[in-house]
């Protein structure tokens, strides 16, 4: 149903069996870079006929260790807040590998401005508020375009908060222009688990409209991020990524080209795409009820603590150790007094008994941004990059 493969399944129970050797408790998450250069390998063997560039997307993951690997292979970071732009500071060698985005930073980025920064600007305020000292430090710019597919998933008829609306995005050039400063990027950024290619052919669309009438030829075309990552369903069952074609997505970002011939590199951020896979969450069984047509597994993580995202996502969640048994209606839930704590509830096998550890795959993507402190210690978290797995955060840090 999740299509991943059993060696796949085998490598991640390998590597938390080790975790577990060396003395992890429980709730813990393990986290790899193998996945991340696989995903990243996939991407760079389409042709988009510009160079790519990746930019690593902080708040998808903000570890350390992740970071470091990223750094280790040349590409740059992309930050939204302070606090992401002081953890990659302390791991880039230079601002070229920075990209500054994100809503209301004329809040916080003065007090952390360095000559050369790549900043793309976010509305008019901001754009008014930083201009001063994008000039006097010689920022390296752009504009956040809103495009018409860019609404409120909970209400589509009113559109998301980020970025300049057209008309203002024509203006913005204009005032940088004038200012003195000329914007290198255009940037887009349409939302999380794209269902389909011809979305980006929208808002291209929409971003060409906007060049022509400013009169503006991007040095590069950043288009975020927002591909759908494989292996995870939606609540009705249906894969994210079963209607998505990276081919034809692709091949629309060819087209662009004669469109926007300046563009010299295109910008990916793709951050659930990317690290989705990257990690799995081990949760212990603590407690075992029989309910009429339910079994229910008490476990010590769950959505409130560890995993928000199983709100909308269902996410493959196996024993690490294989039981048998027949397969019943079983819910999985966290420790804390919620009846919202349910990590999942689907058919799993009746051989589960307590004290065994459940994997929760697919935990690389914002798991770590939306932890929470409900009455429990943050999660200990373990990294494995070629060799024994080593923690890295303790419970109580």
């Amino acid at each position: 149903m999740f299509g991943r493969t059993a060696s796949q399944i085998a490598e991640w129970r390998s590597g938390v069996s080790a975790a577990l050797a060396q003395g992890a408790r429980t709730p813990f998450y393990l986290f790899s870079p193998d996945s991340v250069a696989q995903r990243l390998s996939e991407l760079d063997q389409l042709q988009f006929g510009r160079p790519v560039r990746h930019w690593y997307s902080c708040k998808t993951q903000p570890l350390a260790q992740q970071l470091d690997w990223w750094r280790r292979t040349g590409r740059g970071i992309e930050v939204v807040s302070e606090t992401e732009f002081l953890l990659a500071r302390d791991c880039i060698l230079d601002v070229d590998h920075l990209l500054v985005n994100g809503p209301a930073k004329h809040r916080w980025l003065p007090q952390r401005s360095e000559p050369r920064l790549r900043v793309n600007f976010d509305s008019p305020t901001e754009l008014e508020a930083l201009l001063p000292l994008a000039l006097r430090e010689q920022w390296r710019t752009g504009i956040r375009l809103r495009t018409p597919e860019e609404f409120d998933p909970g209400a589509p008829q009113f559109p998301t908060q980020f970025g300049f609306e057209p008309n203002e995005a024509v203006r913005a050039v204009k005032r940088l222009r004038k200012a003195g400063l000329t914007p290198e990027t255009i940037h887009f950024h349409l939302r999380t688990n794209v269902a389909t290619a011809d979305a980006y052919s929208r808002a291209l669309n929409s971003v060409i409209e906007v060049c022509n009438a400013a009169r503006f030829s991007p040095k590069y075309l950043d288009i975020g991020g927002g591909l759908p990552p494989p292996h995870i369903l939606a609540k009705d069952g249906s894969a994210f990524n079963q209607r998505f074609r990276f081919t034809a997505w692709a091949a629309i970002l060819r087209r662009t080209w004669d469109s926007l011939p300046g563009v010299e590199e295109l910008w990916l951020e793709n951050g659930r795409y990317v690290l989705a896979g990257s990690g799995v969450l081990c949760i212990r069984v603590l407690d075992i009820k029989q309910r009429t047509g339910l079994r229910q597994l008490i476990a010590d993580g769950g959505r409130t603590l560890n995993a928000l995202i199983s709100t909308w996502e269902d996410h493959e969640l196996l024993p690490l150790v294989p039981r048998g048994g027949r397969k019943v209606p079983t819910a999985v839930y966290g420790p804390t007094c919620m009846a919202y704590d349910q990590l999942a509830q689907r058919e799993m096998t009746s051989g589960i008994r307590m004290d065994d550890c459940l994997l929760w795959f697919d935990a690389g993507a914002y798991h770590l941004p939306w932890e929470t402190r409900f009455s429990h210690p943050l999660a200990e978290i373990w990294w494995q990059d070629g060799g024994a797995p080593v923690r890295v955060r303790g419970a109580a840090e």
